[in-house]
């Protein structure tokens, strides 16, 4: 019997942000031409309190759809090439998200790989702008809900989060370094690489 497939609820994403970062953990992101990729590596953006956050001074036109109703895409462009999803994802304070970093790369692997240039499949999804380039996430679906709709959708196929997930600080930012809120699926070869002190939290 194929595994069950539940789309995520509009619940799941409104609650507090660095708990469904883990829990988006090992959950699958799916677009509507089959194209498909576990979970193993996110970052959670928290308004108000995280310098990092593209949220932290406020409201702009860039950043408008973090402020909007959790369950939302956030896709913005980054270094002037590549482009990065996030999942809007907040219960009291407005503006937070958490950027889904890694992919593993479970369907549509074809797909992928023409997009991306035939990169080994260790590659494929190993970062932030490798697996919207290889999903095919570009702008255009910056606010889309991926909890209604024929579009991008993040669904629960019945494999639980890890219980002790690896938590780090996060990526390529300069400010909030004290907050360890990028996590890791132990010892998944998909995640990105990163030279950073592992914490088991």
């Amino acid at each position: 019997m194929p595994p069950r497939r539940t789309r995520l609820p509009r619940a799941f994403y409104r609650r507090d942000t660095v708990h469904v970062a883990r829990e988006l953990l090992n959950k699958v992101l799916a677009m509507p031409d089959g194209r498909a990729g576990r979970i193993v590596e996110v970052e959670a953006y928290c308004a108000g309190i995280d310098p990092a956050a593209h949220t932290f001074r406020g409201r702009t036109a860039r950043n408008a759809t973090m402020f909007g109703e959790p369950g939302h895409m956030y896709v913005y462009f980054t270094y002037g090439m590549h482009w990065c999803a996030n999942a809007v994802a907040w219960d009291h304070t407005p503006g937070a998200g958490v950027l889904i970093r890694a992919l593993e790369p479970i369907a549509g692997l074809d797909a992928m790989h023409d997009a991306r240039g035939g990169v080994s499949e260790r590659l494929l999804c190993s970062g932030p702008a490798r697996l919207t380039q290889a999903l095919g996430i570009t702008g255009a679906l910056n606010g889309v809900d991926l909890v209604k709709g024929g579009g991008p959708r993040i669904y629960d196929d019945g494999t639980a989060p890890p219980l002790h997930p690896i938590a780090t600080p996060r990526i390529g930012i300069r400010h909030g370094l004290e907050h360890l809120w990028r996590f890791v699926v132990p010892g998944n070869l998909h995640v990105s690489p990163a030279r950073v002190k592992m914490v088991q939290p």
